[in-house]
C-alpha cells in the first residue's frame, strides 16, 4: 500500500473503537473464573468452519455485554491464524461504538477502521484497500454510500483471504454496543454485514454482535434473509433454541458477582492495608442487592473506592444504602441512592445530566469554561461526588467520562429519577446557549461558523428531550432567512442574555418584529429596555408605525409620562420639522430640553418628580441648569415635597447636593430653614453630614435662631450636645456666652 493512500486510511480509521484503544480504559473484562459457560458457548462457536455467522448476544443495560466482548476480542488477539504466522491473529477487526464519542456513534467510517485493522493483521490485503481506495478516493469520505464502503473496504480485502484461510478457523470481527449507534443507520448496517457473510467467495467469517435489546435492532437481524446467519444468546432466563440456557443474568451471575466483589475488595486492600474486608454476610447482600447486573456491583465499587474518600466510611454507608434497595432493584435507584449522598443532590444532578449529554468528553477545565463563570464556577468539587458515576481524572487534561450507557438514559429522562425536590434540568438548552455564548465571543478570532452550525445538525438528535412546539412558539416572530450570525445573537437574546452587545438585534427585522410580541412588550418595561428607548436606535424605532402602536398602549403612555418620554417627546418637537421624519444621532444626543420653559413645567408633573427621584434626575440636579431650578420657586417647592424630601435625605445626589455652595446657601434661605424642621430635615440633622453642617458657621448660626432653639428642644435635639461634635459647639457657645455676661458687666 502506497504511504499517502494508508495515511488517508489511518486518518479516517477511528481508533478510538478499538477493543484495547487508550480512549475506552478502564477496559471491562471478565474475571477469571466467571462468565465461564457463556464464554465456552461462544468459543465454541467461533471455532466452527462449516459457514458465517454473527452471534448477537443483548440484553440490558449493565448485565456485563461489552466485558464478554472485550473478553472474546482479547482472546481472539492471542490466537494466531496458523502456527507458521508471526503477526496475523483470528481478530480481523473490532469497533466498539459509543454515544459519548461522535465519531463512534455512526457507521460512517465504520467499514474504513475495520479495513484498517484487517490491513494491518493481513499485509497481504493491503494491495487490495489500496487499489480500492485510489480507484475511488471518495469511499472515505463518511456521507458516501455505505453500500460502496462495505464492497470496497470489507468485501474485496476478504475476497482475496479466502484462499490464504482455506484450512485456519475463521476470523473474527467483534462489534460492540450496536445500541449506541444512531438508529438511522443500522438496519443498513445490518444487511450489509448478511449480504457479505452469505458470499460464496468469502472465507468463512464470524461477527460477534452485542447490544440492548432494541426493537429496530431486533426487527433487523430477525429478518428472513438474516434468520439463517444469526445465532442469538438472550439476556433472558428460559430463553429459546440452543442457546436458551446461556444467559448473562442467570442464576450463575450470581456467584460471578460475589467473585468480582471479592477480587476487588481484596485488591483494594492491597492499596489501603489498614481497610477490613467485608464479611462474608456482606458480601452476600452487596451480591444479592447488585440483581445480577454487573453495573451495579462495579457502581458500588466505585462509590467505595472512589479515591477521594476513606473506603472504609463509603463502605458503611453503601451497607446503609443498600438496606434500602430490595434484591434485583433497578440499577436508577441505587443512582438515586448515590446522587442523595451528594452535599447538594440538585447541582449534582444539573452536573452530571451535562458531563452525560456532551457529544464529546470534555476535561473539566473545559467543561467550566463552556458553562461559564456562573454555572460552570462548582464543577471541579461537584464532579470529585460524583466518581461513582464517572472517570474524573486528577489530571485537568484528561477528559471526564462516564462510566456506563445507563448513566445517561437515567439523566435522559426525568422520571428516572425519584429524589424528592429535585428540578429537572433542560440540559441541551444550557449546552446550546453556552456553546452560542462562546461562538459569539470567538466570533472575531473565528474562520469557521459555518461549519460549526453545520455541525450542530447532526446533533439534531439530542434536542429531543426539549419540546419543540414551545421553541417553534418561541420563534414564531421570525421573519428572515435564517443567517448564522443573527440566529446566533437572537437565541441568546431570547434565553435572556440582554447585554448591550446584543441590543443591535433588535435593529433586525427578526428583532423589531419580537418587540411587538408579548415578550417585547415586557422588555420594554424594564429598565434595560427604557435604557434602549433612549438611544438613537430606539428614538428611531418609537417613529416607525409599531413603535407608534406601542406608545398607544398602557405601558407606551407611561413611558411618555416619565423623563425620558417626556424628554424623547421635546427633542422629537424640537429637532423634527416634519413629525415622520427621524432625527439625526447628533440631534438625539443633543441639547437638554429641560432648561425650556415647558420641560420645567413638566417637571411638576407626577411623571416629572418621580424622575427626578432617579439616578438620571438626580444627576440633572446637580448640573447648572438643575441647580438653578432648585433655587427657583419651583423647585423650593419641590424640595418641600416627599419626593423631595426623599431625595435630600435618601439619595447620594440629594445629600452631595446639600455640602455644595448652594446646597448650603439653600439651608440658609426660608425655605431651607423650614425643611430643616421636617421630620426628613430632623433625620438629616443626626447624620454625619448634618452634624458636620451644624459645627459651620451657618449651621451655628442657625442654632440660635427659633428654628434652631426649637430643634434642641426635640428628643434629636437633646442627645445632640451629648456628642462629642455637638459637646464641642455647646462649650463655645458657653464660653461665648460667659464672655458676652463679663463684657455687659464692664460695661455696666
Amino acid at each position: 500500500m502506497t504511504e499517502g493512500t494508508w495515511e488517508k486510511l489511518s486518518q479516517v480509521a477511528v481508533l478510538g473503537a478499538e477493543y484495547d484503544s487508550p480512549e475506552r480504559q478502564p477496559h471491562p473484562k471478565c474475571l477469571e473464573g466467571t462468565r465461564v459457560d457463556v464464554l465456552k458457548f461462544i468459543y465454541g462457536l467461533l471455532d466452527k468452519r462449516e459457514k458465517s455467522q454473527i452471534i448477537w448476544l443483548h440484553g440490558t443495560a449493565g448485565v456485563g455485554k461489552s466485558a464478554v466482548a472485550f473478553t472474546v476480542a482479547e482472546r481472539m488477539n492471542g490466537l494466531k491464524v496458523t502456527e507458521e504466522t508471526q503477526i496475523e491473529t483470528r481478530l480481523a477487526g473490532s469497533f466498539f461504538f459509543s454515544r459519548k464519542h461522535t465519531n463512534r456513534s455512526t457507521t460512517g467510517h465504520f467499514f474504513a477502521t475495520l479495513a484498517y485493522q484487517l490491513a494491518s493483521n493481513f499485509p497481504s490485503v493491503q494491495k487490495d484497500v489500496n487499489r480500492a481506495i485510489r480507484e475511488n478516493p471518495a469511499v472515505l469520505n463518511s456521507s458516501m454510500s455505505l453500500r460502496d464502503q462495505m464492497k470496497a473496504l470489507f468485501r474485496r480485502p476478504l475476497w482475496h483471504l479466502k484462499s490464504r484461510l482455506h484450512e485456519c478457523p475463521p476470523p473474527v470481527f467483534v462489534v460492540d454496543a450496536l445500541d449506541e449507534c444512531k438508529p438511522e443507520t443500522v438496519a443498513d448496517l445490518i444487511s450489509l454485514l448478511g449480504q457479505a457473510l452469505r458470499d460464496p467467495e468469502l472465507p468463512v467469517v464470524h461477527i460477534l454482535l452485542t447490544s440492548r435489546s432494541e426493537e429496530h435492532i431486533r426487527k433487523a437481524i430477525q429478518t428472513e434473509e438474516m434468520r439463517t446467519l444469526v445465532c442469538e444468546i438472550p439476556a433472558n432466563n428460559f430463553g429459546e433454541g440452543i442457546a436458551g440456557t446461556m444467559s448473562l443474568d442467570g442464576e450463575d451471575v450470581d456467584k460471578d458477582i460475589h467473585v468480582f466483589l471479592q477480587h476487588s475488595f481484596t485488591e483494594l486492600r492491597s492499596r489501603h492495608p489498614d481497610f477490613p474486608q467485608p464479611t462474608a454476610d456482606e458480601l452476600t447482600r452487596l451480591a444479592n442487592r447488585a440483581g445480577r447486573r454487573f453495573i451495579v456491583a462495579s457502581t458500588m465499587m466505585k462509590f467505595v473506592d472512589d479515591g477521594y474518600n476513606d473506603p472504609r466510611d463509603r463502605l458503611e454507608l453503601m451497607l446503609e444504602l443498600t438496606n434500602e434497595l430490595l434484591p434485583g432493584t433497578e440499577v436508577y435507584e441505587l443512582y438515586n441512592c448515590i446522587l442523595a449522598t451528594c452535599s447538594d443532590p440538585n447541582r449534582a444532578y444539573q452536573h452530571l445530566s451535562i458531563v452525560a449529554a456532551l457529544a464529546d468528553p470534555l476535561p473539566i477545565s473545559q467543561i467550566s469554561k463552556l458553562l461559564g463563570p456562573g454555572q460552570g464556577s462548582d464543577i471541579a468539587t461537584v464532579l470529585v461526588q460524583l466518581r461513582s458515576f464517572m472517570d474524573v481524572s486528577t489530571d485537568s487534561s484528561k477528559p471526564v467520562n462516564i462510566y456506563h450507557s445507563s448513566i445517561r438514559d437515567y439523566v435522559l429522562d426525568f422520571s428516572n429519577c425519584t429524589l424528592p425536590r429535585l428540578q429537572p434540568t433542560a440540559t441541551h438548552s444550557v449546552l446550546a446557549h453556552s456553546s452560542f455564548r462562546l461562538m459569539i465571543q470567538d466570533l472575531p478570532k473565528s474562520t469557521n461558523l459555518l461549519d460549526a452550525l453545520s455541525e450542530l445538525k447532526e446533533h439534531n438528535l439530542a434536542m429531543q428531550n426539549d419540546d419543540p412546539k414551545s421553541l417553534q412558539q418561541s420563534l414564531a416572530f421570525v421573519v428572515e432567512p435564517p443567517e448564522p450570525l443573527r440566529v446566533l445573537m437572537g437565541l441568546l437574546w431570547l434565553r435572556g442574555a440582554r447585554g448591550p452587545g446584543l441590543r443591535s438585534w433588535l435593529e433586525t427585522l427578526d428583532g423589531r418584529a419580537w418587540l411587538q410580541t408579548q415578550g417585547g412588550e415586557d422588555y420594554l418595561r424594564t429598565q434595560k429596555g427604557e435604557d434602549w428607548l433612549q438611544t438613537w436606535f430606539g428614538g428611531h424605532w418609537l417613529q416607525t408605525h409599531a413603535g407608534h402602536t406601542w406608545l398607544q398602549t398602557e405601558s407606551g403612555r407611561g413611558w411618555l409620562q416619565s423623563g425620558p418620554g417626556w424628554q424623547w417627546t421635546q427633542r422629537r418637537q424640537q429637532f423634527a420639522e416634519d413629525p415622520g421624519e427621524p432625527m439625526s444621532l447628533e440631534a438625539w444626543s443633543g441639547q437638554d430640553s429641560l432648561e425650556t420653559i415647558s420641560g420645567q413645567g413638566w417637571l411638576e408633573t407626577p411623571g416629572g418628580r418621580e424622575w427626578l427621584r432617579t439616578q438620571t434626575g438626580g444627576e440633572w440636579l446637580q448640573t447648572q441648569t438643575g441647580e438653578e431650578w432648585l433655587q427657583s420657586r419651583r423647585g423650593e417647592e419641590w424640595l418641600q415635597t416627599s419626593t423631595g424630601q426623599v431625595w435630600l435625605t435618601q439619595t447620594s445626589t440629594g445629600r452631595e447636593w446639600l455640602q455644595t455652595q448652594r446646597g448650603r446657601e439653600w439651608l440658609q434661605t426660608q425655605g431651607g430653614e423650614g425643611w430643616l424642621m421636617t421630620p426628613g430635615g430632623r433625620e438629616w440633622l443626626m447624620t454625619e453630614d448634618g452634624q458636620k453642617w451644624l459645627q459651620t458657621k451657618d449651621g451655628r448660626r442657625w442654632l440660635i435662631t427659633e428654628d434652631g432653639r426649637r430643634w434642641l428642644m426635640t428628643p434629636g435635639g437633646r442627645e445632640w450636645p451629648q456628642t462629642e461634635d455637638g459637646g464641642k459647639v455647646a462649650a463655645n457657645r458657653g464660653r461665648a456666652k460667659v464672655a458676652a455676661d463679663r463684657g455687659r458687666a464692664r460695661s455696666g
